[in-house]
């Protein structure tokens, strides 16, 4: 798909989900000392998410995993709907969607492996990072230059923001 076509469908998105492993982060797991798994998060794709909110998209979290470092992330950053350890992906993204209101055609979601194809091939504007699995390079309607845990976040933040003409004002306060 070609970049003007991802714009038209980020015009649609009301709601906007990611993935964590591999999305958020580089989706290696590194375990402590006690066992604990530690995970590295961009600060871009945390501001990233903040302008999302701030410009009035629903956002949220949607992972196969239960990990506490990704929801004390999703807490620091105020995302309002963390779905973690869903092993239904699809059942998951259908019931938020529901709840809120918000038709498939109207979600984003942005995944990288396998296990994210049922919401990729539902949602209305499917993204990956370019070190995802290659079935979902294939269902992609996005694939962003920059990496899983490096930037990928940001880039589909700003992405939804430039198509629904909402970049400048949530930059407006940086640039003064």
């Amino acid at each position: 798909m070609n970049e003007e076509e991802a714009v038209l469908r980020a015009k649609r998105v009301k709601l906007m989900l990611f993935d964590v492993d591999g999305v958020m982060t580089d989706g290696r797991l590194w375990y402590g000392p006690e066992g604990e798994t530690l995970k590295s998060f961009s600060v871009l794709d945390g501001h990233g998410l903040k302008l999302l909110m701030d410009a009035g998209l629903l956002t949220g979290l949607l992972s196969g995993r239960r990990s506490p470092a990704a929801a004390q992330r999703a807490a620091e950053l105020g995302i309002p709907h963390v779905l973690l350890g869903i092993e239904d992906k699809r059942a998951a993204f259908e019931a938020l969607g529901v709840r809120l209101g918000v038709a498939p055609a109207e979600i984003g979601f942005m995944g990288d492996d396998v296990v994210d194809l049922p919401v990729l091939r539902r949602c209305g504007f499917a993204c990956a990072p370019p070190g995802a699995h290659a079935l979902v390079i294939a269902d992609a309607h996005y694939v962003t230059r920059a990496a899983g845990g490096s930037g990928a976040v940001r880039e589909v933040c700003e992405l939804l923001l430039r198509a629904q003409g909402r970049l400048d004002g949530a930059l407006a306060g940086y640039l003064a």
